[in-house]
């Protein structure tokens, strides 16, 4: 199992808009320039954020992406979701029901019937990993960002994205 290289950009593009003041947007060509990746792979990822809710598009010649609800309120598994889809990680086939050796008419229901136990515990797993990304928000992420990073530095990304370049 791996998330795609869009939840990462996403995730680093979202990081960026934070500083972006109301009512001003940022675009794509920007956000693919900064990050070095292809407009047309970004406006996908963004398309999938703006459907969900966390950017909204702003039309015009001066248009883009702004944020739309607050960073504190954006979490981790939002972006997660939006970019990867709600489908569970885990897939359970069923295989047990082909066992070669199963008796099915001799079998108690507890072993045919039941959820299978290797199910059981990687959804288990997937709920544990969602909740651990539900607690880490954009806003958790931009403070942590801005603590280990050289000032000059974030003020050369907010001047960037803010049009002084």
């Amino acid at each position: 199992m791996q998330f795609s290289i869009g939840v990462e950009y996403a995730l680093h593009c979202l990081i960026y808009m934070v500083d972006i003041p109301t009512g001003k947007s940022v675009g794509i060509k920007d956000l693919a320039a900064y990050q070095g990746v292809s407009e047309t792979y970004l406006s996908k990822v963004y398309t999938k954020l703006r459907k969900s809710g966390i950017v909204k598009s702003i039309p015009g010649v001066n248009g883009g992406y702004e944020l739309a609800r607050n960073p504190k309120e954006i979490s981790f598994w939002d972006v997660v979701e939006a970019v990867e889809g709600s489908s569970p990680l885990f897939q359970c086939a069923e295989i047990r029901q082909k066992e070669l050796l199963l008796d099915k008419e001799n079998l108690p229901d507890s072993h045919t019937k039941c959820p299978c136990l290797i199910k059981v515990v990687m959804l288990e797993a997937e709920e544990q990993m969602r909740q651990h990304l539900r607690s880490k928000t954009l806003a958790w992420l931009h403070q942590q960002v801005a603590e280990k990073v050289p000032e000059e530095h974030l003020q050369a990304t907010s001047d960037w994205f803010n049009g002084f370049r």
